[in-house]
């Protein structure tokens, strides 16, 4: 590969910029008076309530269920079991597509993981189908669970994640090792963590003939209609999903489920709407999880403190029936210069539910090994953590040498450092107490995150009186995707946000791809603007082609959109109004179409990341092991930020999680049955208001001209991936114990120092 310096795309046009602004959010007002429609808030006339039965063990069969005890309640009209389940057009057991999975969906008998569906009960009320379900008494044929390292099964995945290869080498492993002064390796675990959205999943489904209308939380409305279009032997045209508002995704959002599946196909067979909602218990299990990592990291460093190897190993979880595999290792191959560098994942079937994309899946598990491990290594040479990740910063993309699209990263490190005031770490532990005689830690960690693109379309349309309509099938989950996206759409067409209406939410609109991976802004975003600037070209060449407009014959000399008017480009005083353009034409609108179009060639001839650094200070009770994030300062680069006020609230969101995750957040799994013990918010510990830190996020300017014309990279996901480890290396700075298990709890520290 030729790694000249390629040129760099058309930048986008910063004319009379509306990106940039702080606007708020389009939904916040609907949202905090309540008047935003989530899907259960939908009541068709002649509903039916559907729950799901779910087993109370991970493997085994269903022996009996009573099933005439829960038909013969009030309110229960049907009991749909594996024995009378209608057909679908869709075998459950074989994939669709690259973010298809296997699902359980009542075609047979088998129980492969605890919260698995085994009936559908349907009534006139919730309280019946809840009490209809519990009545059917389920007896088992139990099998031994597996449930961890002693008795789980491992094999060689073919591929991890979401299609990576299991293996990435660059570079000589054994002659880097070789050539370090020092080895450090160590272990580390990660725990099963659950999306927990606000919202759970849910769906009401009603059919029309053979149309039918999905009210649900989605993360990829076209791609998803046309997975349950296929699962119900219809035309994809035919379904028609709207997910005008969502309460959290997180990933799981974009996965079909077996539990919507059979509401979907209960609707179809009894000929009524039909709604069914999660419940808080049932949302661990078939609704997707971040997988559970065993992680080994070997890092060979020589006398200058440099790496000269990294070995990067991880055994993750799966299901018995799947293959999706947290690419924890995958950290490894992007943060520090090395010369050799190896990424190996291997898998270990147990009896629970697949897991699935969650919250920076692969980088937040496995960066939060990476970043304790640096430390460590840091420390092994005497030097200071920051001072060390500077010495193995990354000038080109490890392993493969291709230039950075852009990389901020040191001036990240240096605006997180100076206002977190890290110049005053002692470079020992347990040197730092408060007033009230607390352990004070600091601790760092390297934020990475890719930049991807998925396939977006969009449409843009202006009006007679001069706004504009512009449509994506788009998704906002609650990261103020619909802010950003019209503030895009509006600047390419030279109107201010207020004078354009934005519609999403509908499969039936331009497909706007995924809301995933941290690339919907920019894979969305480019659409919309491609879309806006083929509306303007169209205007453009009316009024050119117009003796009595001011811009005839101004073709090759090009206009300027803003203001709602279209100026000359050596004359901006000879200018006319969109709404004169298009009325003098006899036009009462005029419609323009866009795609998302990367350049491949830049694809192949850059990396494309965003960095950042996170600054964690910690405080410890010296006699009773308690943790307290006290203090997170995140400083991140991810090129043209179109609304600050959003991408704070992002980063925000992303260090809040890197506090769950390194204190706080696990599912426990009892070793003898499998059964999650706390599957509830009182149990599953996640942060609220009196957990979370002083926060700042230091929003670091940086101008890409490679990574899309919009110059957009993602914000969504990269505050978690260096928070973790910031926390885990406070810890230490402030106890002198080195924890390498997740979450750190309270007797990984007593009688530690």
């Amino acid at each position: 590969m030729s790694l000249e310096t390629p040129a760099p795309l058309t930048p986008y046009p910063r004319h009379g910029s509306n990106s940039g602004q702080p606007i708020s959010r389009r939904d916040g007002e609907l949202k905090v008076t309540g008047q935003a429609t989530y899907a259960a808030d939908n009541h068709p006339p002649g509903l039916l309530y559907a729950v799901t039965a779910v087993s109370s063990i991970a493997r085994g069969r269903v022996a009996a269920l009573d099933v005439a005890a829960a038909k013969a309640h009030p309110g229960v009209v049907e009991v749909i079991t594996p024995a009378n389940r209608p057909p679908l057009s869709h075998d459950p057991d074989v994939k669709l597509g690259m973010f298809g999975f296997r699902i359980e969906v009542l075609q047979d008998d088998k129980v492969r993981y605890a919260n698995q569906p085994i009936a559908l009960v349907l009534a006139e009320s919730l309280e019946a189908a809840v009490e209809g379900a519990a009545l059917l008494r389920p007896r088992y044929e139990v099998e031994p669970a597996r449930t961890g390292l002693g008795n789980g099964d491992r094999y060689a995945p073919a591929a991890v994640g979401v299609g990576a290869p299991p293996r990435t080498a660059f570079g000589d492993l054994d002659a880097g090792f070789a050539a370090a002064d020092q080895v450090i390796e160590a272990e580390f675990t990660t725990p099963a963590q659950f999306h927990n959205a606000m919202e759970p999943h849910a769906v009401v489904a009603q059919w029309d003939g053979d149309h039918l209308t999905l009210d649900m939380p989605n993360q990829a409305l076209v791609m998803s209609r046309e997975a349950y279009a296929a699962y119900f032997g219809v035309p994809g045209e035919n379904v028609l999903i709207r997910s005008p508002f969502l309460g959290g995704g997180f990933g799981s959002k974009a996965i079909l489920n077996g539990p919507q599946i059979l509401a979907i196909l209960a609707a179809r067979h009894m000929r009524r709407p039909v709604k069914l909602v999660l419940s808080r218990a049932q949302m661990y299990g078939p609704v997707g999880h971040r997988g559970r990592t065993w992680q080994t990291l070997r890092l060979g460093v020589d006398g200058e403190g440099r790496l000269t190897a990294m070995h990067h190993h991880s055994l993750a979880a799966t299901s018995s029936f799947e293959d999706f595999l947290e690419p924890a290792a995958n950290a490894s191959l992007h943060a520090y210069a090395s010369p050799a560098i190896l990424s190996q994942t291997e898998g270990l079937r147990l009896d629970i539910g697949t897991p699935g994309p969650m919250r920076a899946p692969g980088e937040a598990s496995g960066s939060a090994a990476l970043e304790v491990a640096m430390d460590e290594a840091a420390l092994a040479c005497g030097m200071d953590p920051l001072a060390f990740r500077l010495k193995n910063f990354a000038e080109t993309e490890p392993g493969t040498g291709r230039p950075y699209s852009s990389n901020a990263l040191r001036e990240c490190y240096a605006e997180g450092a100076k206002a977190f005031g890290w110049a005053g770490r002692p470079l020992q532990p347990r040197q730092m107490r408060d007033k009230d005689g607390l352990l004070v830690g600091w601790g760092m960690g390297t934020a990475l995150f890719p930049c991807p693109h998925f396939p977006a379309e969009a449409r843009a349309t202006l009006r007679a009186d001069g706004t504009a309509l512009v449509e994506t099938a788009g998704v906002d989950m609650g990261q103020g995707a619909w802010t950003a996206l019209a503030q895009i759409a509006a600047e390419a067409l030279g109107l201010d946000p207020e004078q354009v209406e934005f519609r999403s939410g509908v499969s039936d609109l331009p497909d706007a791809g995924v809301a995933g991976g941290s690339g919907h802004t920019a894979s969305a975003g480019l659409a919309l603007h491609n879309a806006g600037q083929n509306v303007i070209a169209r205007l453009a060449e009316l009024a050119g082609a117009d003796p009595a407009s001011p811009l005839f014959g101004a073709g090759n000399i090009g206009v300027v959109a803003k203001g709602g008017r279209l100026h000359r480009r050596d004359d901006e005083g000879r200018s006319e109004s969109y709404a004169d353009i298009l009325a003098r034409t006899g036009q009462t609108e005029l419609v323009g179409t866009g795609r998302m179009a990367r350049d491949e060639e830049a694809v192949q001839a850059w990396a494309m990341y965003s960095h950042g650094a996170v600054f964690a200070e910690v405080k410890v009770d010296p006699d009773l092991g308690m943790v307290r994030a006290t203090r997170l300062v995140g400083a991140f680069a991810a090129g043209r930020i179109i609304n600050p006020k959003l991408v704070r609230s992002q980063y925000y969101g992303g260090m809040i999680w890197g506090v769950s995750f390194a204190l706080q957040e696990a599912a426990i799994a009892d070793p003898r049955t499998g059964r999650i013990m706390n599957a509830d918010l009182a149990e599953y510990r996640i942060p609220v208001n009196a957990d979370v830190p002083s926060l700042e996020a230091i929003l670091v300017p940086e101008d890409d001209r490679y990574v899309n014309p919009l110059g957009v990279k993602g914000v969504g996901e990269i505050g978690i991936t260096g928070t973790v480890g910031a926390i885990a290396n406070a810890v230490w700075h402030a106890t002198g114990v080195r924890v390498r298990r997740f979450p750190i709890q309270i007797e990984d520290l007593l009688g530690g120092g």
